[in-house]
C-alpha cells in the first residue's frame, strides 16, 4: 500500500465511519478495488485510521460531550458489551473480516432495514427526551445493539441508532448518542490494535498512519455535520437504498467468480 492509496482509504473512513453504511465494509471493498487487500498492514491500518474520526467527534462536540459529565455513565454502560464481547470473539472477527460474502449480505440486509426504518418512525413514540435521561438499562441494551457491528458490513452507526430508537430516543438523539459511543469503542479498538502491531511497525508505516488520521479527522468532521443535516431533512431511507445497491453489486461480482479477499 503506497501513500496515495492509504490517504484514499482514510477519506473512505472519514466519510463512512459515522454514516450507517459500514466503514469497514467500504474499506474492504476499496482495498480490493485498489488491489491491496493482500497487504498485511492494510487491515491494521483500517482499524487505526479510525482514531482521526474519533477526534472529530471530540472536537465538534467538546461542550456537549466532554464537558457534559451527565452522559458519561450512559456512554460507559453502552460501551461495556462491546468491550467484553469484543475480547471474547476477537479471533472470529478477524475471520469474518476476510469474507466478502459476509460484507455483501450484511450490506444488503442492513439496507433493507434502513429503508424500512423511516416508515417505522412515523409511529415511533419518543419516550426519552434527552440523552442525559437515558435509563441505565437502556444504555446497556444500546450497547448490545452496537455489538452487531462486529459483523463486517453491518455498520456500528446503524446498529447503535437502531438501538437508540428501540429504547425510545428520537432519531436526532439516537444519532448523537451513536457519535458519543464511538469515542470509547473506537479508541479501545485502536489502542488494542496499536499494542499488537507496535513491535514490528516501521517508521514509514507510522508516518502513513499519522497522515491517514489527519485526513480521516478532517473528512470525518465534515461528514458528521453533513449527516446530521441530511437525516434531519430526509431520514435514513436513502442510506438504505445505497446499501442495497452496493450489496447487490458485490453479490453479483462474487457470483461471477470475482475473488474479494482481505487478509
Amino acid at each position: 500500500m503506497n501513500f496515495a492509496q492509504a490517504m484514499l482509504l482514510a477519506v473512505v473512513e472519514g466519510i463512512t465511519e459515522y454514516l450507517p453504511v459500514s466503514s469497514t465494509g467500504h474499506m474492504i471493498l476499496t482495498s480490493w478495488i485498489m488491489g491491496i487487500n493482500h497487504d498485511e498492514f492494510v487491515k491494521d491500518y483500517t482499524v487505526m485510521v479510525q482514531f482521526g474520526a474519533i477526534l472529530a467527534v471530540v472536537v465538534l462536540f467538546w461542550r456537549r460531550f466532554l464537558l457534559n459529565f451527565r452522559v458519561y455513565p450512559m456512554v460507559f454502560l453502552a460501551f461495556l458489551p462491546a468491550a467484553v464481547i469484543g475480547l471474547a470473539v476477537n479471533k472470529y472477527i478477524d475471520i469474518l473480516l476476510g469474507s466478502a460474502w459476509v460484507v455483501a449480505i450484511t450490506l444488503f440486509a442492513g439496507g433493507v432495514v434502513l429503508a424500512l426504518t423511516d416508515k417505522w418512525l412515523r409511529n415511533h413514540k419518543v419516550r426519552v427526551s434527552q440523552i442525559e435521561s437515558i435509563p441505565l438499562v437502556s444504555a446497556v441494551k444500546i450497547g448490545f445493539f452496537q455489538c452487531l457491528a462486529f459483523i463486517p458490513g453491518m455498520s456500528r452507526s446503524a446498529a447503535t441508532i437502531w438501538g437508540g430508537l428501540f429504547e425510545g430516543l428520537s432519531l436526532a438523539h439516537a444519532t448523537e448518542f451513536s457519535f458519543f459511543l464511538a469515542v470509547p469503542t473506537l479508541s479501545a479498538a485502536t489502542l488494542w490494535k496499536a499494542r499488537k502491531i507496535y513491535p514490528h511497525i516501521t517508521h514509514e508505516q507510522w508516518s502513513i498512519l499519522l497522515w491517514g488520521n489527519i485526513v480521516s479527522f478532517i473528512i470525518g468532521g465534515l461528514a458528521i455535520r453533513s449527516f446530521v443535516q441530511f437525516i434531519t431533512r430526509y431520514g435514513l431511507k436513502y442510506f438504505g437504498y445505497y446499501r442495497i445497491v452496493v450489496g447487490l453489486l458485490v453479490i453479483i461480482a462474487l457470483s461471477m467468480g470475482h475473488e474479494i479477499e482481505f487478509l
